[in-house]
């Protein structure tokens, strides 16, 4: 088996990573779709450069996967099996992905990697949410958030890091990993990095998404929704 991670560098697929190497999986490689356009992790907003440090630290090689802004779906799986055609080249089998709970997500990768001849990996499906943030935080994870959907959290949220504080603050309706999409994340430190990601604090920006047509991607927002961004910087010693 040789298997591959979806790497969105945010803590699901870090604890994703550190679950996998104690349930015995070898992940040999980082795969992380990135926005052609903005040079940036989709739907995180992250800089490529962090995810750069990121995999350095994390001693394995990354594939960037380049996507369209504002792929429909039927361009986000042509690009998706272009680049599954290439890894499958390198001799990988399986995919390993941080899905939690969602079953349509789920159902949804497994047909699409499928379609490569790739089988689907889930390290952390159905964990209890709450229990599994609060071991990522007791493991040394130090992950800071990134984007909040302001359907669910506001402003106050963006830039704040994954605590305890944290946990106690979020709303009772929103999953205390963010797997309906709530806010996304970035992680810099813990047990599966050699040295911690340098950043600092850009600005905070705003952008809107209007409602998906039919054909849309389907990590896009399935509602308008609103998203607040951290912006962050590189820091080079």
């Amino acid at each position: 088996m040789k298997a591959f991670l979806n790497w969105s560098g945010g803590k699901d697929s870090a604890f994703c990573l550190y679950k996998a190497k104690q349930q015995g999986l070898a992940i040999d490689a980082l795969v992380t779709t990135v926005n052609e356009k903005h040079n940036r992790i989709s739907m995180h907003g992250v800089r490529k450069d962090l995810l750069n440090q990121q995999a350095a630290s994390i001693q394995l090689p990354l594939h960037i996967v380049e996507m369209p802004e504002q792929a429909s779906m039927s361009t986000y799986e042509d690009v998706i099996k272009k680049s599954n055609q290439l890894l499958k080249q390198e001799g990988f089998t399986h995919v390993a992905s941080g899905d939690l709970f969602l079953e349509d997500l789920k159902i949804y990768r497994e047909k699409l990697y499928a379609k490569s001849n790739l089988k689907c990996l889930f390290p952390l499906w159905k964990v209890n949410t709450r229990e599994m943030l609060k071991e990522f935080i007791a493991l040394g994870f130090k992950s800071i958030i990134v984007c909040v959907n302001t359907n669910f959290l506001d402003k106050s949220f963006c830039g704040r890091l994954i605590d305890e504080s944290f946990i106690k603050d979020l709303p009772a309706n929103v999953d205390p990993c963010g797997e309906n999409g709530e806010y996304h994340s970035f992680v810099f430190d813990g047990p599966i990095f050699s040295t911690p990601v340098n950043f600092q604090k850009g600005e905070i920006v705003y952008q809107e998404y209007p409602a998906p047509k039919a054909d849309d991607c389907f990590e896009a927002p399935q509602t308008s929704a609103g998203f607040y961004f951290q912006d962050l910087l590189p820091v080079i010693d």
